[in-house]
């Protein structure tokens, strides 16, 4: 077979399967990362533009950031008992309008707190997006689906990153602007295009089943017990993944903090540092289905162990690279253990979550690598001052170390996910199940065998996102 038929079946066959929801779900997540203009920019627009200190231009990220980390617990609960549409336009619609003012405020203690307002306004969608698509999608399509979300992340990432050089060179304001305005149209395509998809009370006997199926062990968090903050942070296993899941973010981190740093301390340029990390994303946009196709029916415990010390090692090598082609090549090493950590540790997280509880499940894991935003610039910058990059490299081998036995030893208890049918939509409009493109839609089976899946939205972090910062 000739190969651009294999490609074209290779596609065709990655993309089909999935519900429409996902996909309108799909095209918001690339919406909002094509705008992406403020996480990029924010540093260079204080700093040039405005001309703050480096310091200040810190505090005001570290503000962003700490924005974060409150919005992902607290986006979570609203995921759950507001719903995912709700929680999606609320964060979408705040973002926009908090985007667009910063563009315009001046004084200091203003533009700060604007920016911890944006950052708790754009993070709160990611427990909903996660939560939705778990809804709307097959057990046997998570990591599909959710490798395609991550594709069009970092897809989205690379081509605002150039575009918004350019933007920048005429107008940070426009930036702002522009990142408003295509936040704003992903809030109206939520408004029009996806109905909710959080499973209605009155469907909690399957819930059980799929609970039981997953983790019977979890008996703290069963499907008629309200799901807490409380219920999260006493589940063992999944805290477990939290933990381990703070261990690679430090370590992927490192990527636009610790090795732009360190780069510059041993002589390297701007450009060259650009020309290095821009292999992270070229890789992750060719490799991410191909890849996708290999691990997607593969053992997700030697998957998460793998990536684990791939991540750790390939920034460990970075201590032995003296030029740049070496560290690209050392980029190349911890880019494919992000291609199979991201999609495969966000399909565990959906697995060790009741059904009921998502929302908040799915913030406590977004919150993961919100903490670990705060945590790395600190830790990099202390490691590097104190005892040179080369023990930050040799520290990330060590971390990748421990979090691969982690994951290891965590996955022998979790039993092996059983194929189910998604629950049904609680939107009453929703009588018949969403046809594949090109499909005519059919009535909506039972929650039996042949039942088509019901509606839901987009992307991770968030994987959590890249922090562009980074899922």
């Amino acid at each position: 077979m000739p190969y651009a038929l294999r490609a074209r079946r290779a596609v065709r066959e990655t993309v089909s399967g999935l519900p429409r929801e996902f996909w309108w779900l799909w095209t918001s997540t690339l919406v909002n990362r094509l705008g992406a203009f403020v996480a990029t920019f924010m540093a260079l627009y204080l700093t040039l533009d405005r001309g703050y200190s480096a310091t200040y231009a810190g505090l005001v990220a570290a503000l962003h950031g700490f924005g974060g980390v409150i919005s992902s617990l607290g986006g979570g609960v609203m995921t759950d008992r507001l719903g995912r549409r709700p929680t999606l336009l609320i964060a979408q619609a705040s973002t926009a309008v908090s985007v667009a003012i910063l563009g315009f405020v001046h004084h200091p203690v203003a533009i700060a707190g604007v920016a911890f307002l944006v950052g708790m306004a754009s993070n709160a969608s990611r427990p909903a997006v996660q939560a939705m698509m778990a809804d709307i999608v097959r057990p046997e399509d998570r990591i599909r689906a959710f490798s395609l979300n991550y594709w069009a992340i970092n897809l989205g990432f690379a081509v605002s990153s150039m575009a918004a050089g350019f933007i920048a060179e005429v107008s940070y304001r426009a930036g702002f602007l522009i990142e408003a305005g295509m936040t704003m149209v992903c809030a109206i395509l939520v408004f029009l295009r996806l109905p909710e998809s959080r499973p209605a009370e009155t469907v909690r006997t399957a819930a059980a089943s799929e609970k039981t199926a997953v983790a019977s062990e979890k008996s703290a968090a069963v499907p008629d017990s309200p799901v807490s903050l409380g219920t999260v942070l006493r589940d063992g296993p999944f805290m477990s993944v939290v933990g381990l899941s703070f261990l690679v973010a430090l370590i992927f981190q490192q990527g636009s903090i610790g090795l732009p740093v360190a780069m510059g301390e041993a002589g390297f340029t701007p450009a060259e540092y650009g020309m290095a990390i821009a292999v992270n994303g070229i890789l992750i946009v060719v490799l991410q289905i191909p890849v996708t196709r290999f691990i997607e029916h593969r053992d997700p415990r030697r998957l998460l162990v793998i990536s684990s010390l791939l991540a750790g090692y390939g920034f460990g090598l970075t201590a032995f690279a003296g030029s740049v082609g070496v560290i690209a090549l050392t980029v190349c090493v911890w880019t494919l253990a992000e291609i199979v950590n991201a999609p495969t540790q966000t399909g565990l997280v959906v697995r060790l979550s009741p059904l009921h509880g998502r929302g908040r499940y799915q913030g406590m894991y977004t919150m993961s690598w919100s903490v670990a935003a705060l945590v790395a610039p600190l830790m990099s910058g202390f490691v590097i001052d104190r005892f040179g990059a080369e023990w930050l490299w040799g520290l990330c081998a060590v971390v990748g170390t421990v979090a691969g036995l982690g994951y290891g030893a965590l996955m022998r208890r979790v039993p092996k996910e059983k194929p189910t049918e998604p629950l049904e939509s609680t939107d009453p409009a929703e009588s018949t199940a969403p046809a594949e493109p090109g499909e005519p839609a059919e009535p909506a089976a039972g929650p039996g065998p042949g039942a088509k899946p019901g509606p839901g939205p987009s992307p991770l972090e968030q994987v959590p996102e890249r922090s562009a910062s980074g899922p």
